[in-house]
């Protein structure tokens, strides 16, 4: 009875009962008729009100009903006998309804600023999460190793994020064809900026043998290249363009890979469609794949790659650098075959190249090989045997000449490119080996003693 007793009702006489029990009705509280005298107050409560059945129909402060689910703390409702008298309660203390509002002002502010903050938040983040600056931070790893998926990107932000540090590379080389005939192909492919300064990774395949090489950038602006190194056995070529202030690729870390983990390829497919991009998996890991009688350790893709991919960027879902695009398996009945070389294998020739210009520990022939494989590639060139044939020769101390077959190295039968360089593989620097080759109907035999391929 807390607050029905600020009312404080008192007897007044009989005659007054109606019009001040209309007087109480006015306050706007419906109450049962029920009670009892009581020595202090004149009436007490017999039986509680139905709050259910209770409304308040014109309080101040608070419009409320029972479908609202409040309920007031602590309230017990007044029950009146019919048959007492009734005093006009007195109005509640002058400070009760400013202390009511301002505890509902303190809650709904309380409520309201809780609310905000918890919003703005959400906002500000989702705002900063779009800007390029938390886009580069958030391809950083932890210092644990790994990033965690509340740090990978979407296609579209590692596409902003990478795209700038894949270029278009084209070529110009002088072919000699059949009867000694020399025409200029044309040929293209992609790479990768390393160096803000211009260093560009990109395949040895794409440029060999090439006698111009043009960089052409996102922007459309396009540089000459130049040859720092080269690396036949990994696939990998580095190119230097005079150039500063150009967007790097930042490296990942290929040891880190899963298979199912996406994977997001970008590059220059048909030599006409720079900046490219294609996604989809990790198909695979180490896959041992023979490329031009290399046999090499890649990653396996089902993102599209297609001709002119090649040096292109394979990047993970962090926007970081994984692999050198580097081949694709083609044909009627496949599909989704693509293949990178592993950053970590690829970064370490990388910085040998551009450190000393090739890669120590490689062994060079000082020859140029042609493999003929078919009867009729040796009709071709008017041969009457398949095998391996020297086609140029470097050093004419090394005891080869244009034409010769080689028949064995270093006790092995050679019977086509693939095997020549497996057995050279197996050798090192500075080593002698026997050589047999057929020249002209005979057989030579002679020592050779293994050179490291040094750039010319």
């Amino acid at each position: 009875m807390d607050e029905f007793n600020n009312y404080n009702m008192n007897h007044e006489p009989e005659e007054n009962q109606n019009s001040e029990q209309s007087a109480y009705q006015e306050t706007g509280w419906n109450v049962n008729a029920a009670g009892q005298n009581d020595s202090s107050t004149g009436y007490i409560d017999t039986e509680p009100l139905n709050h259910q059945a209770w409304q308040q129909t014109d309080a101040p402060n608070q419009s409320w009903t029972p479908q609202q689910g409040y309920s007031w703390p602590g309230y017990q409702s007044p029950v009146l006998s019919t048959q007492q008298k009734m005093k006009k309660p007195k109005k509640p203390h002058r400070y009760a309804g400013f202390t009511a509002i301002a505890a509902v002002a303190v809650i709904l502010c309380g409520a309201v600023g809780f609310t905000g903050a918890y919003f703005g938040n959400q906002l500000a983040n989702s705002d900063t999460a779009s800007s390029d600056k938390v886009i580069y931070q958030s391809v950083q790893r932890t210092a644990t190793g790994g990033s965690t998926d509340s740090n990978a990107l979407s296609v579209a932000d590692v596409a902003k994020l990478a795209a700038d540090s894949v270029v278009e590379i084209r070529t110009e080389s002088v072919v000699t064809g059949n009867f000694m005939q020399q025409y200029v192909s044309e040929g293209a492919g992609s790479g990768v900026i390393i160096t803000s300064d211009g260093y560009i990774v990109t395949n040895n395949h794409v440029i060999d043998g090439a006698s111009k090489i043009t960089v052409s950038l996102r922007d459309g602006t396009s540089y000459d290249a130049t040859l720092i190194g080269k690396d036949s056995k990994t696939d990998i070529a580095v190119l230097k363009i005079d150039a500063s202030n150009l967007t790097a690729a930042v490296y990942g870390d290929s040891s880190e890979l899963v298979v199912g983990e996406p994977a997001i390829a970008i590059g220059n497919p048909l030599g006409e469609l720079g900046g490219t991009v294609t996604s989809g998996i990790i198909s695979a890991l180490d896959r041992s794949i023979t490329i031009d009688g290399e046999t090499m350790t890649l990653l396996q893709t089902n993102a599209a790659i297609n001709p002119g991919n090649s040096g292109g960027g394979l990047f993970n879902q962090y926007g970081e650098l994984i692999g050198i695009v580097n081949a694709k398996s083609s044909g009627s009945d496949i599909e989704g075959l693509g293949f990178a070389i592993p950053i970590n294998t690829a970064k370490q020739v990388i910085e040998e190249i551009m450190e000393n210009g090739y890669v120590s520990g490689r062994i060079s022939l000082g020859l140029g090989i042609l493999d003929i494989s078919d009867a009729e590639t040796a009709m071709t060139y008017r041969l009457s045997k398949t095998g391996v044939y020297v086609s140029q020769v470097n050093d004419a101390s090394s005891g080869f000449q244009v034409g010769d077959r080689i028949v064995s190295f270093n006790g092995v039968s050679i019977d086509d490119a693939e095997t020549l360089k497996n057995e050279i593989n197996n050798c090192k620097v500075g080593q002698t080996v026997t050589v047999e080759v057929e020249r002209r109907g005979e057989r030579y035999s002679f020592e050779l003693t293994l050179q490291e391929e040094k750039p010319e």
